[in-house]
């Protein structure tokens, strides 16, 4: 095999692993060890930060709290309009970023010499390429209703999906990947 090939190979092997970690959602997570989490039986949404409106659509807002909902659903949890045990907050932040992918194609001529000296003649080429797209940052915070204490908190952050329809399917995934670190599993049915 050409050492040209193999090094395209490379090349282009190592764009994939850096194009698929970053579809990947980064979980972070902290919790309160002193807290029971089982002794919460109920929960009730504080709301949206305010300027979620310019951020998410109406149909993205909708996802992530029956996402959630269905999370805590599995870990037993019933929602109440007020007064839960416990009171959940949802935060999302959006940052705009560029992204820069720069590829070098080298094709040699023919050449004379022995290996080792000679001459060649050769030309290069490079791809030059950027490209926008935004990163989400999800904040789940849960408080402690009659202690005024944050108990858990889980960040989630991925590049958004620019396919709306897509978000239907991995919303719930990103969601359930974050509650994964929340202290009570999900009961398996």
């Amino acid at each position: 095999m050409k050492m040209k090939t193999i090094i395209s190979r490379l090349l282009v092997n190592s764009l994939l692993l850096v194009f698929v970690g970053n579809l990947q959602a980064q979980i972070t997570s902290d919790y309160d060890a002193s807290v029971d989490f089982s002794q919460y039986k109920t929960y009730s949404f504080l709301g949206w930060q305010d300027d979620t409106d310019q951020l998410l659509s109406e149909f993205d807002k909708k996802r992530l709290q029956d996402s959630f909902k269905s999370e805590f659903k599995a870990r037993n949890l019933t929602l109440l309009e007020k007064g839960g045990d416990m009171e959940v907050s949802l935060f999302i932040f959006v940052q705009n970023k560029t992204d820069v992918t720069a590829y070098t194609n080298y094709n040699t001529g023919l050449g004379y010499g022995s290996p080792g000296w000679g001459m060649s003649s050769g030309t290069s080429t490079t791809t030059y390429r950027e490209y926008d797209y935004q990163v989400g940052t999800l904040v789940l915070d849960c408080y402690d209703t009659k202690e005024k204490k944050l108990i858990f908190q889980g960040v989630s952050q991925k590049t958004i999906q620019t396919n709306p329809s897509k978000r239907e399917k991995t919303i719930p995934k990103a969601v359930a990947k974050l509650m994964k670190k929340y202290p009570v599993a999900a009961v398996k049915k």
